[in-house]
C-alpha cells in the first residue's frame, strides 16, 4: 500500500504533547483518513494519508 505524508513531527516533543496526533485529529476532523506512523529510521513521527491505486497500477 502507498501512503502519502502530509506532515512529519520530531519524536523528541515536548512531555505530554502530541503534535502528530493532534494534527491527525484535525485532519480526520475535516473528513481525511490520517494515521500516525513512526519512521524509526528518522526518528520522526508521520502523519500519512493511504493512496488509491489507479487503474493502471491495480490491474499489474
Amino acid at each position: 500500500m502507498r501512503r502519502t505524508v502530509l506532515e512529519k513531527f520530531p519524536a523528541g516533543g515536548p512531555r505530554g504533547s502530541w503534535p502528530a496526533e493532534e494534527f491527525a485529529r484535525a485532519r480526520r476532523d475535516e473528513g481525511t483518513p490520517a494515521e500516525v506512523v513512526m519512521d524509526l529510521d528518522s526518528d520522526f513521527f508521520l502523519v500519512v494519508v493511504p493512496q488509491q491505486a489507479t487503474a493502471t497500477e491495480a490491474a499489474t
